[in-house]
């Protein structure tokens, strides 16, 4: 996920084909977290908050058949793990598509749009290990669909991070794909136009501010400030300027009016200084603003077709990108909403509809114990407890880095005793802990308690949960 280019741009093309209106929203439902709420609580929320397109990160039968009479536009999702097995055979992709596609496909079943085969392949930091298996697998899937007589309705796309085209200049009109891969994604962008299948793309705004210290937060919004210009173009936010950084790169491949959908933006809420709930609305506001106006951008005007990333935050989702990756939700991990949002564009801040049925643990926390004096003990278990848990919070910048240091131990501490179901033995550390009835939460920080979760949801989800806990072994120093 990233946006980095800031930028700018020219004139209007012809052929626009940007859909989706902004009550026609879609949003990414992930499931990298240890306590995932039941899909059947999740599909009750999109609908009571009037989503009508949900984009997924996998496949799970059983996930994606509570979304089966709900009329909610479907995009599956094939992970990059999945990528080279699916390119090395069609067969393979012809299995695929049968267990995961046209299955559900009946009166009163999924309503599937997509299969999006592998998410962001091409980043920069995979160092090109999913570069020969991708394409061919995309090929096959899209194959795969033809040959079940369903490809006409449902399209093999690849969510791309925009870090797959650059601007020499930092200007939209010198877009052109990454060097490394140029030749690649000008066949992928021919490949689609040739196939009527859109291009899916990730631009995250609020990367422009994390990987650039220098650069000018309100370009980062949508209320104008440091504007670029572009030849006879003004931009006004870096979303408009990497948009269309994007339509010049397209119109040097060869497909100028190739479909564009917005896979993925989003604005984190912890984890960074400028990653919060303040911010985070000010964004969706925006956001939400161009989107109702059907404006576009300069060179396409007109609906945007828009995913919002992310409904839930993840908590075992991979941090190497920066502690804000656990924050992207804009319901909590337990289905209740961060803050009013204004989805129509017109400036009705309502509340969004919280996840309804949800079951939590006893009101119970894991402290430090009042009397703990081995500052060397203690900072050995809140790195040992940071290492199997979430404490993104307590970073520099997040909500709970002004805790005092007692507290930023009992934080660590409960963090993984709620990981871990408040089972007795994870509020030991070795005679730190002590679990009370009394809510330790500050005004700005919230010390949690973890939602119950039934047998068949955390089976079906474990896989990828535990998959990434096993692959964090990040310790923290928060003394």
């Amino acid at each position: 996920m990233a946006a980095i280019w800031a930028t700018a741009l020219i004139l209007v093309a012809a052929g626009v084909n940007v859909a989706a209106d902004t009550n026609d929203l879609g949003v990414n439902w992930g499931t990298l977290t240890s306590h995932p709420i039941h899909p059947k609580i999740v599909v009750q929320l999109l609908k009571d908050n009037g989503f009508k397109k949900v984009k997924l990160f996998d496949s799970d039968p059983w996930m994606v058949g509570f979304l089966a009479g709900t009329g909610i536009e479907v995009m599956l999702g094939i992970p990059n793990d999945q990528l080279e097995f699916l390119s090395e055979a069609y067969g393979n992709a012809k299995d695929w598509i049968k267990e995961n596609c046209t299955a559900h496909l009946r009166k009163g079943g999924v309503n599937i749009k997509y299969v999006a085969v592998g998410n962001e392949p091409f980043l920069t930091s995979y160092k090109g290990r999913f570069t020969k298996t991708a394409f061919p697998a995309m090929k096959n899937i899209q194959k795969a669909l033809n040959e079940a007589g369903v490809g006409g309705k449902i399209k093999a796309v690849m969510p791309h991070n925009a870090d797959v085209y650059e601007s020499k200049s930092d200007k939209p009109s010198d877009g052109v794909f990454r060097s490394d891969i140029k030749d690649l994604m000008n066949q992928i962008a021919r490949y689609l136009k040739n196939n009527n299948a859109p291009f899916v793309v990730n631009i995250y705004p609020f990367l422009s501010l994390y990987l650039n210290s220098k650069f000018p937060s309100d370009f980062a919004f949508f209320d104008g400030g440091h504007p670029i210009q572009d030849k006879n173009v003004q931009y006004n936010n870096v979303f408009e300027a990497n948009f269309d950084t994007l339509i010049y790169a397209l119109r040097t491949a060869g497909a100028p009016n190739l479909t564009i959908i917005v896979g993925e933006i989003g604005w984190p809420t912890d984890g960074h200084k400028e990653a919060n709930k303040a911010n985070a609305k000010k964004f969706y506001d925006g956001l939400f603003r161009v989107l109702a106006s059907d404006k576009g951008t300069p060179l396409r005007p007109g609906k945007m077709d828009v995913y919002l990333f992310g409904l839930f935050d993840e908590d075992t989702k991979s941090i190497e990108p920066g502690n804000f990756e656990r924050h992207w939700g804009i319901f909590d991990f337990d289905g209740k909403p961060k803050f009013a949002m204004d989805m129509s564009g017109e400036g009705a801040h309502k509340e969004l509809v919280a996840a309804k049925g949800v079951k939590y643990l006893p009101k119970q926390w894991c402290v430090l114990v009042s009397y703990a004096t081995d500052q060397w003990l203690i900072g050995e278990q809140i790195s040992w407890a940071c290492s199997q848990s979430d404490c993104t919070a307590l970073q520099d910048g997040a909500s709970c880095f002004g805790l005092d240091s007692k507290r930023r131990a009992s934080y660590a501490f409960n963090s993984y005793y709620q990981m871990n179901n408040q089972e007795d033995n994870a509020c030991d550390f070795k005679g730190l802990g002590n679990v009370v009835k009394e809510d330790p939460s500050t005004d700005s920080c919230k010390f949690n308690t973890q939602i119950k979760v039934d047998g068949a949801s955390r089976l079906s989800f474990a896989n990828g949960a535990i998959s990434v806990l096993v692959s964090l072994v990040t310790l923290f120093i928060l003394l």
